[in-house]
């Protein structure tokens, strides 16, 4: 008797940074919904795609020197891919292939469906991210999807050791002082005011949250806050970030991936907006407030994020109360 064939798979590559894996969530909830018994294996950076986890059956890396051969038109192709492409009755590729070569490398190693996705939303239609990436879907027969990411994560192994103390019982104010650009960020003098009034005004605790594109900013900023009321996650995987920010309370940050991220744990909070088109890039989440200045971030002053902040902490309150019942 030959061996069973594999259940039928469907593969989704997606590249890009945290906000645009993050934005593609949706996608593959629409995938596991609609067809429950298929396979569903995604190809990215596994720093990234590890939020993925608990949607897809499998995460294969995104190596650039193994995919090098599928971006030349009939390049050599690399045989671990080669077989990966072979195995699956549909691809949707969010990759940027603007002249098809790609695709066409795919096609002599795989008889898949092949569908194309875009590698980035166009902001001048005005729509937003999650609508303009749900849009392949539909040649599956997915019209409906729910266009907000949500992210869930169970117990993720070996969670990093806290810096600072920030008891879970606590009401915590997540707060990321950085992004991938420096023109999205608030100075960090009005963070600095920012920290020292919300500290005298309430009694948050803090998780203070960062990596490589915070650079010294904040270790400066975590001098400020007294070690029983901060957490400092510097660099944590993502998977571990988002457990965190599950069991926060609310969160304050800029225009990045890791405000979508708190976004799809489902946090309340601010986020200080930049030059960034807000139809097609705010976070998918009604709890999150968009605040900006016409001149821009360096004009928005200390009393009015504090002014908008009272309402999120009233928020923030609600939700630590209904946490402890």
């Amino acid at each position: 008797m030959s061996p069973a064939s594999p259940k039928p798979g469907i593969l989704v590559l997606r590249g890009g940074a945290i906000g645009d894996f993050i934005l593609t969530i949706p996608v593959l909830t629409a995938l596991r919904g609609r067809f429950p018994h298929c396979r569903l294996e995604l190809l990215g950076y596994p720093h990234i795609a590890q939020l993925a986890t608990e949607l897809v059956d499998r995460i294969h890396p995104i190596e650039a020197r193994a995919m090098t051969g599928f971006f030349v038109p009939d390049g050599e192709l690399n045989p671990q891919l080669a077989e990966i492409f072979g195995g699956f009755a549909i691809i949707l590729s969010y990759l940027y292939d603007p002249d098809g070569i790609f695709q066409r490398n795919v096609a002599r190693c795989s008889s898949a469906q092949f569908i194309v996705g875009p590698h980035r939303p166009d902001e001048s239609l005005g729509v937003h991210a999650t609508e303009i990436l749900l849009k392949p879907l539909e040649q599956l027969a997915i019209y409906d999807a729910n266009p907000v990411p949500e992210i869930r994560v169970q117990n993720p192994e070996a969670f990093p050791p806290a810096s600072g103390s920030s008891p879970r019982n606590r009401r915590v104010l997540a707060v990321h002082p950085g992004s991938g650009g420096e023109r999205k960020n608030w100075p960090e003098s009005s963070w600095m005011e920012l920290l020292k009034r919300l500290l005298a005004e309430s009694d948050l605790h803090f998780l203070l949250v960062g990596g490589e594109a915070e650079g010294d900013r904040l270790e400066r900023l975590a001098a400020l806050l007294p070690a029983d009321r901060l957490e400092l996650a510097r660099s944590w995987p993502l998977r571990h970030l988002a457990w965190r920010l599950q069991s926060c309370a609310g969160f304050v940050g800029h225009d990045s991936g890791i405000s979508h991220l708190a976004a799809a744990v489902g946090l309340p909070g601010l986020i200080l907006w930049g030059p960034t088109c807000e139809a097609v890039w705010r976070p998918r989440n009604d709890r999150m407030i968009l605040l900006r200045d016409p001149q821009g971030l360096d004009f928005l002053p200390v009393d009015r994020v504090m002014q908008s902040l009272s309402g999120c902490v009233r928020d923030m309150v609600r939700r630590a109360a209904s946490a402890r019942v």
